[in-house]
């Protein structure tokens, strides 16, 4: 017989059936709670309902209907109430994590920048927004600013995005995986890839630098500077830590695991690049953190020698231009052989018998070198384009 709030009242410890699997369940203690037990697939699963304090008889038979209606559409009611109490992070969160989760296995320090990227373009617009609610349109609203500014920067967020929102998934924070396949469609086709990064012209490198240093003091036009110094990628500037530069031997020793080619690069630095440093060094917060940066820590944004550029009404021209310009002008402009200046850019040698045999860096020809450009680069711009001797 179905049971009665008198029942329910007095009913001494067992398990009382009301009906349909609905069952009251009395503790010898005399704690009181509602069952429902049903068999779906042949699997027999009991799914509680609460206390007969918070609920009564009324409202259990309603939940047991509610619960016997989603397990015959198929929904499962236990995984449903475990994801509606955990607790949805912030896409900044789960980004976080899922840098966290990940730069362990990255070999190169370079990756540092794939949070960083982040921090600069993505976090501002979205990083407050539940991850449950990062959608195509909403990477579309934040990639919009960027996309043909910085084509290739973009394209690698957009990319870290997704292997936010996967990781996310598989943390159980999305229901479902998110495809941002249909992204590109919202936003303007870039521009073919070009074979060479533009540069600027040799000669008009020393109207830039004189421009720069005279301009106020700032670590991205300090950043800058030392990058067309020493004709380095932007990278390999802006991941510098004290403790790979000599002074008082003017040498910066770049470890293999943060070039391009994965070997170290011994840097000879020219007296203008001693010069700038040294300047650094008395406004730094730690003997061993970060060269060019605020902090120590925090490494500048990819994008912050590109704006002084753009600032500066340069207009297509790419920091990492400036190695070709450093090529030109060697090449134009000296006569140091073609394998001095290739190694001074750490290039490899393509042909790997040539390579087996050739032992030497060009450390003492490497040094003059860089010392010519700096010289060159220090010119006033009114002699930029009348000097024509030729560096031995």
């Amino acid at each position: 017989m179905a049971l009665t709030a008198l029942k329910v009242k007095n009913a001494q410890p067992g398990r009382h059936v009301d009906g349909r699997g609905l069952c009251l369940v009395v503790k010898p203690s005399g704690a009181r709670s509602w069952v429902l037990r049903m068999q779906k697939d042949g699997r027999r699963r009991d799914y509680g309902l609460g206390s007969t304090f918070d609920v009564s008889l009324a409202e259990a038979r309603d939940a047991a209907m509610a619960l016997r209606r989603q397990v015959r559409l198929g929904v499962d009611p236990v995984a449903e109430k475990r994801r509606s109490r955990k607790v949805v992070p912030s896409f900044e969160t789960a980004a976080r994590n899922c840098y966290e989760a990940m730069k362990e296995g990255w070999k190169n320090q370079r990756h540092a920048s794939w949070i960083a990227s982040l921090e600069n373009h993505v976090f501002p617009l979205m990083g407050a927004r539940p991850i449950n609610e990062v959608d195509s349109p909403a990477v579309v609203e934040v990639l919009s600013p960027i996309w043909l500014d910085i084509p290739d920067t973009a394209r690698r967020i957009l990319q870290r995005i997704g292997a936010v929102l996967d990781f996310a998934h598989i943390k159980g924070w999305l229901p479902e995986e998110v495809s941002l396949r249909s992204v590109r469609k919202g936003l303007p086709r870039q521009a073919e890839k070009a074979g060479h990064l533009e540069a600027m012209p040799y000669a008009d490198v020393p109207s830039l630098m004189h421009r720069l240093a005279t301009a106020a003091s700032t670590t991205g036009r300090d950043a800058l500077r030392f990058t067309i110094y020493n004709a380095v990628r932007s990278n390999e500037t802006r991941f510098a830590v004290w403790s790979e530069f000599d002074l008082e031997k003017a040498v910066w020793t770049i470890p293999g695991e943060r070039m391009k080619a994965g070997d170290t690069h011994v840097v000879p630095l020219s007296p203008a690049a001693v010069a700038l440093l040294r300047n650094r060094w008395n406004q730094r917060s730690s003997d061993t953190g970060l060269v060019f940066s605020n902090d120590g820590e925090k490494p500048i944004s990819d994008m912050t020698m590109t704006k002084l550029l753009r600032d500066d009404g340069i207009k297509g021209v790419t920091v990492h231009g400036f190695r070709s310009a450093f090529t030109d002008w060697a090449a134009e402009r000296t006569r140091f052989p073609k394998e001095v200046a290739d190694k001074a850019l750490a290039h490899k040698l393509s042909n790997k018998v040539e390579a087996a045999y050739r032992r030497t860096d060009f450390f003492d020809k490497r040094r003059s070198l860089m010392a010519r450009w700096a010289e060159y680069l220090e010119q006033w711009p009114s002699k930029s384009n009348s000097s024509r001797r030729l560096a031995e």
